[in-house]
């Protein structure tokens, strides 16, 4: 059954009711206006802070996008990129690619000019539907993108070398189109993050998209009754693919377009939202704002709030600690994944066993997992190797790259390049990325071990270790700190708090920075190597040993 299948089964089932809001902070704290008076605006315009759908009109409107591609020209397996923030129009545009029989190509909003240009070119586009926020990177490539011949801008102020999104699906048929998909039909291309170099292009099936429909409403129990609340980029696999859980159960979800600690909470007491996803930064902030004041829990109803999962990276025992502290009748669960397996979901922990906080699970629902040496044979128990999973989410392959493909998919398998453990129940535990693994003096030094341990650390908001060259040890372990804000340490003290590790894992350099994440949470390691590479160390380590800096308080 192909995804859109569902999308017009709740249409037809639940047409009047409603399924998605789209809440814009920054106009409501910009134009200074209430929550109520923004109920009272009818028909909410664009731009307006707060819009609802129904599934009837997102079915329609899906259909009309549809129906304009093909009276473009648009054939089943052409490619149509998207290129939006989060918005109320995002979803039904990519289910209107979708019921055209096209590949929705979802664009990072972070790209470059350059970016998006390698990435329409990688994917074989030939239709983009851009958004306001991107039409000085747009017009900056046009010469280059011959290919992409149909542009539609989706705002306003349409610029004058696209064409109107809006008016011309209003005077499309609302009608479902004449196109026959089936379950292996190419369905999206999502790209990789990115963090270590020009990403590549994942091709996925109608297949996997309904998997991961299947997987999240297995995980985490939607029902007609929940209301969640989306606040990663749709862009990527993680973000949507949690919401397809809403999808299979007909059930409401909010896009907040804003993460500060007070708008999340505020959402979720006035939205009465049921199942928040978290990246770990949000999470931590919404902690430090609680910790400090900043915020006040009994200013806000958070009685219906029933689950917080989170994932996207590795979470910190810590923070899932600090977190039952305050919210103590929470659910909690952590899903691992990757855009090559449809996203979050091939292991996940389950809301069952949060007595396992640091491990990110067992295999998922319809899954299979293993952890394997360099010859591809499974470890001993306890031993750290390679995780494998497999299942029907496994991407079709890597778009016009085989060579690429056959080094991650083996019979079935996908390598994940994550490096793992697995204990005495079964319960898998993430160790590093295999490429991030830093090796010195012949020890192997795992830097999410010593991520996490650091922020344990009170004053420790973030860190990242990184492996830096040594003329002497290959490698030696360079940690960079994000302090708290109203904190300040010591290089000594860090150093001083990283006797508990062992010998060969306490880093060798201790620097006080910025840890830089990904809109997905991850942290940018390439950038940090890049920064803090041989030349830039020596300055960066010399002016931190000259700063007089107070004790922790």
């Amino acid at each position: 059954m192909p995804i859109t299948e569902i999308l017009a089964r709740n249409a037809e089932r639940y047409g009047h009711e409603k399924c998605l809001t789209e809440i814009n902070m920054d106009l409501q704290e910009r134009d200074k206006v209430t929550w109520l008076e923004y109920e009272l605006i009818e028909n909410n315009p664009a731009g307006e802070y707060r819009r609802d759908m129904t599934w009837r009109v997102f079915d329609e409107k899906a259909n009309r996008l549809a129906n304009l591609l093909l009276k473009r020209g648009i054939k089943k397996g052409d490619k149509v990129a998207i290129l939006l923030m989060n918005c109320l129009e995002w979803l039904p545009i990519y289910f209107g690619i979708l019921k055209a029989g096209a590949v929705a190509v979802p664009l990072n909003f972070r790209y470059t000019a350059e970016e998006i240009k390698y990435c329409l070119e990688l994917s074989d586009t030939t239709a983009l539907i851009f958004g306001p926020e991107f039409i000085s990177r747009v017009e900056s490539i046009l010469e280059q993108i011959p290919q992409v011949r149909i542009l539609l801008y989706a705002g306003e102020n349409r610029p004058l070398f696209a064409e109107s999104y809006d008016r011309l699906t209003a005077n499309c048929s609302s009608e479902a189109p004449p196109v026959k998909l089936s379950d292996e039909d190419d369905a999206a291309i999502y790209f990789s993050s990115g963090t270590t170099g020009f990403p590549k292009a994942i091709l996925h099936t109608h297949r996997s998209l309904v998997s991961a429909c299947y997987t999240e409403l297995k995980h985490h129990g939607q029902t007609r009754e929940d209301n969640f609340l989306c606040i990663p980029p749709l862009y990527h696999t993680g973000a949507k693919m949690h919401w397809f859980g809403s999808l299979l159960s007909a059930s409401k979800a909010v896009l907040l377009r804003g993460v500060k600690p007070e708008w999340i909470l505020k959402t979720v007491s006035e939205e009465k939202i049921t199942i928040v996803w978290l990246l770990v930064p949000w999470a931590q902030d919404i902690l430090d704002a609680i910790e400090s004041g900043e915020v006040k829990l009994e200013d806000y109803d958070l009685s219906q709030w029933r689950l917080m999962h989170i994932g996207a990276q590795p979470v910190p025992p810590s923070l899932i600690h600090r977190w039952r502290k305050y919210f103590p009748n929470h659910l909690y669960d952590t899903n691992y994944g990757l855009s090559e397996a449809i996203g979050p979901g091939c292991v996940h922990l389950g809301i069952e066993n949060i007595h396992k906080v640091g491990a990110i699970g067992k295999a998922g629902y319809n899954w299979e997992a293993k952890i394997v040496d360099e010859s591809g044979k499974t470890v001993r128990q306890g031993d750290i190797g390679e995780l494998a999973v497999r299942g029907p989410g496994v991407m079709k392959c890597y778009y016009k790259n085989p060579e690429a493909t056959a080094a991650v998919i083996k019979d079935g398998w996908l390598f994940t390049g994550d490096m793992a453990r697995m204990d005495e129940e079964g319960f898998i535990y993430l160790v590093d990325r295999k490429k991030d693994v830093i090796i010195s003096g012949g020890e192997n030094i795992y830097p999410v071990q010593v991520e996490d341990f650091l922020r344990t650390h009170h004053a420790i908001k973030d860190a990242a270790v990184i492996g830096l060259p040594d003329k002497r040890l290959g490698e030696i372990a360079a940690a960079i700190i994000e302090l708290k804000a109203g904190f300040a340490v010591t290089e000594e003290e860090i150093n001083a708090f990283c006797k508990a590790l062992p010998r060969y894992k306490r880093p060798r350099k201790i620097i006080f920075d910025k840890v830089p994440r990904n809109p997905t949470g991850k942290i940018e390691k390439p950038r940090l190597r890049e920064k803090y590479g041989v030349t830039r160390l020596v300055a960066a380590q010399t002016e931190i040993n000259n700063l007089s800096l107070p004790k922790v308080r």
